[in-house]
């Protein structure tokens, strides 16, 4: 039986019964057995204003994410990515439209049943580190493990992205690859259902890139953890499930690549 926000084994305060859909590779959607989806958004928008200013980021997205699927989101600046990325992570909320996490309502829910989404089943890894200086690799690790019901052990979550040599080192002796992957190993230390991924790749170089990908593709095959990366490297579409294209705010075309890569085999 489920616990809820509030701490109970069932309430209505935050989430609603549990149904599934099947994501498919054009922009309709069909039946899928119960359990096999994760997200479900339908009519999703989001408006921002400023004073008088409105500025329309997200619009009319429709969308299914499997369990274990690997989705690279493509896109130009100010296409909507980020924007939708921080809704499915719960960083920020709808405007209008409907979003499902395993069947459970996330739009309209309060702070605090956001805050416990994003605690127990979503890891980030955005394109700078946000590591600890004065705290060494499992110490940085260490913090999610802290607060997480189930958590990986240390060690295990940092050898999943290859640097149990490492793990006693501090961040100023890694490079910006190594880097990446304690956040990454942070975000999984917590065992969580969807790893959000932001331009992880954006600020490395790219042989350092593809360890980094390496690392994510490894928790998403191994783990089963489905993944969502936004990038501006078309390239990286090619280890993708399926690549999400956006433009102006909404989804323009969802394609489905005939064979799936490996990150050693892309090339940019």
């Amino acid at each position: 039986m489920p616990r809820w926000c509030c701490g109970a084994v069932r309430c209505r305060c935050c989430w609603c019964a549990t149904r599934a859909f099947r994501p498919t590779a054009e922009r309709s959607v069909a039946a899928t057995p119960d359990g096999a989806l994760l997200f479900r958004a339908r009519g999703l928008a989001k408006t921002y204003r400023s004073g008088e200013v409105e500025v329309r980021a997200l619009h009319d997205v429709n969308l299914d994410v499997a369990r274990g699927e690997f989705i690279v989101l493509l896109g130009p600046s100010g296409s909507g990515k980020s924007t939708l990325l921080n809704i499915l992570g719960g960083l920020d909320v709808p405007s209008t439209g409907t979003l499902e996490f395993a069947g459970r309502r996330l739009d309209g829910a309060g702070e605090a049943a956001l805050t416990a989404y994003r605690r127990e089943h979503v890891g980030f890894v955005f394109q700078f580190y946000n590591l600890i200086p004065s705290l060494t690799v499992r110490e940085n690790v260490a913090l999610v493990t802290d607060i997480a019901r189930n958590p990986m052990p240390v060690d295990d979550a940092v050898a999943q992205v290859g640097l149990t040599e490492r793990r006693d080192h501090f961040p100023a002796q890694l490079s910006g690859g190594e880097q990446q992957r304690v956040a990454i190993a942070r975000a999984i230390a917590k065992r969580p259902e969807v790893l959000l991924c932001d331009e992880p790749t954006g600020a490395l170089d790219y042989q350092t890139g593809k360890l980094v990908l390496e690392a994510i593709a490894r928790v998403n095959r191994e783990q089963g953890t489905t993944a969502i990366v936004i990038t501006h490297n078309a390239a990286i579409a090619g280890m993708a499930d399926r690549v999400i294209r956006l433009g102006d705010g909404c989804i323009q075309r969802i394609d489905t690549p005939a064979r799936k890569l490996a990150p050693a085999e892309l090339a940019w």
